[in-house]
């Protein structure tokens, strides 16, 4: 009996032995720290974060599959289409200090072509630039393949990329806002209500600034004519256009600023840091402020700081809600 028993582990070890012993381990529950990944459109870099392998053996690869709206329609041609955008070339990015001109800036940057996203097939992470700016707005789901030395599974609708548009705040950033009035006999100032200002995205196209400054009932004062002037040498949108002059219309101030963010660099002197800083000065002549006195003229002396920080073309507006245009 007692020989028997050893016959029997004897060959319950030989199946042991001859059964394949698994390579690895891959999860059931791999995933992005937040499945539900967001693509600003048009911003110049954005990552996803990488997939989690949940403890799965490495390495490991991963291939985005059956890209679909969330609908499950196909995915619009867009997302494998290229496009043309500016960067810099490898290994190069701008000097404030040599890159004085529009040659010169362009001497470090090239136009390619490439798509709007990129999926990293090590490491799962969703890649946007400044082309997925032509990407449609929606929601779009996709499937995983992963692959490891343990085999290939499939992971369906693992997540969710969300293509939107970019908040003002990832736009446009203000710093100072203020305004006085400035008595033209005396010099002295009296606050006013702070302007509102306002960006709007024109279109993607070039790198422009439209500057305009309005009265409460939105008329325009006109920068040709003298109806905005400089405030002594204090600094003006001029002394942040690095690459091109600024163009004067009868409604607005025209940058070609060429490389975001605008502006670029600090304005500084030798005896100040002026920072971001505008200062301006709509005469008398053209203006009257809400409740101030009528036997005196009071000019209107706005200042503000704010910083544009993708290319586009914008509209920047500052109006003035206690100020009418004479």
């Amino acid at each position: 009996m007692k020989k028997g028993y050893i016959i029997l582990l004897a060959a319950v070890v030989s199946l042991a032995a001859c059964k394949k012993i698994q390579n690895g381990f891959q999860s059931d529950f791999i995933r992005y720290k937040d499945n539900n990944l967001y693509a600003k459109r048009g911003l110049i870099l954005y990552q996803s974060d990488r997939i989690n392998a949940d403890g799965s053996t490495p390495p490991y690869t991963y291939k985005m599959l059956n890209l679909r709206k969330a609908d499950g329609s196909p995915a619009p041609v867009e997302f494998k289409t290229s496009y043309d955008i500016t960067v810099f070339k490898a290994g190069q990015s701008f000097d404030a200090t040599t890159d004085t001109t529009v040659e010169l800036l362009n001497k470090k940057r090239e136009k390619i072509s490439a798509l709007p996203m990129y999926f990293n097939e090590t490491s799962g992470q969703l890649t946007f630039n400044k082309a997925s700016a032509n990407l449609p707005l929606g929601q779009y789901v996709f499937d995983v393949q992963m692959t490891n030395p343990t085999g290939t599974k499939l992971y369906k609708s693992l997540a969710t990329i969300n293509v939107v548009d970019p908040t003002t705040d990832d736009l446009f950033v203000i710093t100072d806002d203020v305004a006085n009035g400035f008595n033209d006999v005396t010099g002295s100032v009296t606050p006013m209500r702070n302007p509102i200002i306002t960006c709007t995205k024109v279109n993607n196209n070039g790198a422009r600034v439209i500057l305009k400054m309005v009265d409460k009932n939105g008329r325009t004062f006109n920068p040709k004519n003298g109806e905005i002037i400089k405030r002594g040498d204090r600094p003006t949108f001029e002394n942040y256009a690095k690459f091109n002059p600024v163009i004067k219309t009868d409604t607005a101030m025209i940058c070609d600023f060429e490389i975001a963010p605008f502006p670029l660099t600090k304005y500084v002197t030798p005896t100040t840091d002026w920072g971001f800083l505008m200062y301006y000065r709509i005469p008398s002549t053209y203006a009257k402020i809400d409740n101030f006195p009528t036997n005196v003229g009071f000019s209107v002396n706005p200042r503000w700081s704010w910083q544009l920080k993708l290319e586009g073309t914008y509209v920047i507006q500052v109006q003035f809600p206690d100020v009418t245009k004479k």
